[in-house]
């Protein structure tokens, strides 16, 4: 008998599975510990004006999409009307299947304004307007869209040069969802450009208010705004890299290197690799001491197409899987800060499905006794977190450590309909865990199954994290 698309047990292939998603999983607060949502909305509690404002402006996943099927780009980033960029994209909505995009537009429809029709071009207005209007209603303001999904926690991603301002607001105004920064210093180890470089250290003296002439001016400045962003309640800090660095170096080195940029001049390859791999130790101390945890997002090859890097900038999907080494250096790493016992908590992500059992064999390297899961291998990233990615990251973890530890899923997204992600993730959980019961592979003890499905879902990263139910006002 054919199942109905999207049904109650979407993903869910008996009947263990279904208890488990249904009773234990589904009733789970989120807590979303890495998002790129733009706080400055969250903050006004914006409202948008129409679907494809909230659903197709900077969605590369779906301009992706939209590209292969042959979409002019003017209809993806382009000045077309926004009905005109919906339409398109309701045209491509049928030729996505088997793309995770076909499975999450549909669980957003339904989730979010109780569509329950499949959308495709002849329908497009139809729904258009009727997700419009519903927009309109005070429900589906941001904070009401947040509150709709069950959301406890979010962490934003901030550049150490920014205010935190909204974050301020929230945390004042009596939101009763957490809202925290993320430390992601990308940046100000971005030593390839000099100009670039120079212009970011200028945005980092306004923000900390302390003039920077040598590298140990740089430290005290960053070590400014990492501070602020822990009285603000930082909790996590967060790296985008094509892979760890871990080149050797002295002090006086890395001083030289520094000095030589900050003159203006190019570096050469080496000493950029050399002040990379510095800045990766001194900002790891920094977390360490203040008890955050580190992610590491591995393995992304960023702006292949250059002709549109140029067009349209960063950020706009001309990105893929990388192929680079990343056992070595990263054992490097995390080896230097657990012999001067100087390693916080850990999430390694990788892009690459290649290096999966890589990933879930190094995070047991490190993990000491004193925290449990103390270093994490994170949830399918980017181009992994589709149904068949994370059942290879949880078959990893589950065979080379212990998935019962593990902090569970996050969005990773820009848009505030990106949450039934976690109920796409939440189903091929109770689904493996379901089918492995059933099969005789696991007992049937569904209390204590039903546990640690909760855990990896919520529990265990509100103890990793150090979350707290409510959030606190601010008092900076």
């Amino acid at each position: 008998m054919k199942k109905p698309f999207l049904n109650d047990d979407f993903l869910l292939q008996t009947p263990t599975a279904q208890q488990l998603y249904h009773e234990f999983a589904k009733p789970m607060p989120i807590i979303d510990y890495h998002c790129h949502l733009p706080p400055d909305q969250m903050a006004e509690n914006k409202q948008f004006e129409n679907l494809t404002q909230i659903w197709l402006y900077g969605d590369h996943y779906k301009w992706r999409a939209m590209r292969s099927n042959g979409i002019d780009e003017s209809f993806c980033t382009g000045n077309q009307t926004d009905f005109a960029k919906f339409q398109k994209w309701a045209e491509t909505v049928p030729y996505t299947v088997r793309n995770p995009l076909y499975h999450w537009t549909h669980l957003e429809l339904k989730r979010y304004f109780g569509i329950t029709e499949t959308l495709n071009g002849q329908n497009a207005r139809r729904i258009y307007d009727a997700c419009t209007e519903q927009l309109q209603s005070p429900e589906y303001s941001v904070r009401n869209l947040l509150r709709r999904m069950n959301v406890e926690t979010v962490c934003t991603t901030d550049d150490p040069v920014d205010s935190l301002e909204h974050h301020q607001t929230l945390a004042n105004t009596g939101f009763d969802i957490g809202v925290l920064p993320t430390f992601r210093p990308d940046k100000a180890m971005a030593v390839e450009d000099a100009a670039t470089f120079n212009q970011y250290v200028a945005r980092l003296e306004a923000a900390s208010q302390l003039s920077v002439t040598t590298l140990a001016d740089f430290l005290d400045a960053l070590r400014q705004r990492h501070d602020y962003f822990a009285a603000m309640g930082c909790k996590l800090s967060d790296h985008g890299l094509e892979q760890i660095y871990a080149a050797d170096y002295t002090e006086a080195e890395i001083q030289a290197i520094f000095d030589k940029i900050r003159s203006g001049a190019s570096l050469n390859g080496e000493e950029v690799l050399q002040f990379k791999s510095a800045m990766l130790v001194y900002l790891a101390e920094m977390d360490w001491e203040k008890g955050w945890t580190q992610q590491f997002h591995l393995g992304a090859l960023r702006n292949n197409n250059s002709r549109m890097l140029r067009q349209l900038g960063p950020d706009t999907g001309w990105d893929s899987i990388g192929d680079f080494s990343q056992a070595r250096a990263l054992a490097k790493f995390l080896d230097r800060l657990d012999s001067q016992d100087k390693l916080a908590k850990t999430i390694l992500y990788n892009l690459n499905p290649a290096d999966n059992d890589l990933m879930a064999t190094m995070i047991g390297n490190f993990n000491d006794g004193s925290v449990a899961g103390k270093v994490q291998f994170g949830s399918g990233w980017w181009f992994l977190d589709q149904k068949e990615g994370m059942e290879r990251q949880l078959n990893a973890l589950s065979n080379m450590g212990l998935l019962s530890r593990f902090v569970g899923m996050l969005t990773d997204s820009r848009s505030f309909l990106s949450y039934p992600r976690h109920e796409y993730f939440r189903r091929i959980l109770c689904n493996l865990f379901g089918n492995d019961i059933e099969n005789g592979e696991l007992p049937d003890d569904i209390d204590w199954m039903g546990q640690i499905v909760q855990n990896i879902c919520y529990g265990n990263a509100k103890t990793y994290f150090g979350f707290s139910s409510k959030p606190m006002a601010l008092r900076i």
